[in-house]
């Protein structure tokens, strides 16, 4: 027994001490980045450096925002979930039904092979297929593409072990009743698995959503609001990295940090609640 006490008091202690820097770094988040948000924030695009150092030198807040990250990030993320949910989902389908296939078996390895590789080699890919030969020029299209191939591992994953986790005893029984193999999966084991699924596409989205390095060779930035996915877009990573290589704009770094900390963490709260919301007992 005292030994059960002491393995269960070092287990409480390792897991403060490891989330102690997570704290530390939303104390200083939050401290250094409320101060800019503000409604013009949402609305206007990111200041110039004669704008922010005129701020700072008078202590005042550096005027402007983020819009055109914001619009940057909505176009492009969801462009790449409108690529990667229905292949995502289709694959991993596939992968449920046919398990032990040898074909299923090389697309698996494929698909644990991608949630290895760096963002960046997923940015020069992007770069490769369609900055070249297609746009011929950086676009919000090219970045779409890169972060829909780094989204699709959750998804076929997340789809396959749930619907694995489906009775097959369901499944035949809609068969039985005369029920089309495809209306089977599309009306009957699909809906069963929706909130493994869910749960996998918004934690894809939630994962792509702070990404840089692939948008930094195919999106490119923009620093006016652009709404042509043939053209050269923002992001709210692509302006925290700007902002990094001004000194005069550090204060909007924390502010966008901050922002894009608290639309990953509503997306994963949207996830869990979906899982417990829709969450199936066999």
């Amino acid at each position: 027994m005292l030994k059960d006490k002491l393995f269960t008091y070092a287990i409480i202690l390792l897991a403060f001490l490891s989330s102690v820097p997570l704290f530390l770094i939303l104390f200083e988040l939050i401290k250094k980045g409320y101060r800019q948000i503000n409604i013009s924030f949402f609305y206007k695009v990111a200041p110039d450096t004669m704008e922010a150092m005129v701020a700072v030198k008078n202590n005042e807040i550096i005027p402007g925002g983020i819009a055109n990250g914001i619009v940057g990030t909505l176009i492009i993320v969801g462009m790449a979930s409108l690529i990667a949910i229905p292949v995502g989902i289709i694959c991993g389908m596939y992968l449920a039904e046919n398990s032990k296939g040898k074909f299923a078996g090389v697309v698996r390895f494929i698909v644990d092979m991608l949630q290895g590789v760096p963002s960046i080699v997923l940015g020069v890919i992007g770069y490769i297929w369609i900055v070249k030969p297609i746009t011929g020029g950086f676009s919000g299209l090219a970045g779409s593409v890169a972060l829909s191939i780094m989204m699709l591992p959750s998804i076929v994953r997340s789809t396959e072990e749930t619907l694995k986790m489906i009775p097959e005893t369901l499944k035949e029984a809609a068969l039985s009743l005369g029920v089309p193999y495809h209306k089977t999966m599309l009306r009957v084991v699909l809906p069963s698995g929706i909130s493994g699924i869910l749960t996998g596409v918004i934690l894809g989205i939630s994962r792509i959503a702070g990404e840089t390095a692939p948008l930094m060779l195919t999106a490119l930035g923009s620093a006016a609001i652009s709404t042509d996915i043939t053209e050269p877009s923002s992001a709210i990573p692509l302006l925290v990295w700007e902002f990094y290589n001004d000194p005069n704009l550090v204060d909007m770094i924390w502010s966008a940090s901050l922002f894009l900390l608290i639309l990953i963490l509503c997306l994963n709260l949207t996830a869990k609640a979906i899982a417990k919301r829709w969450k199936v007992q066999y």
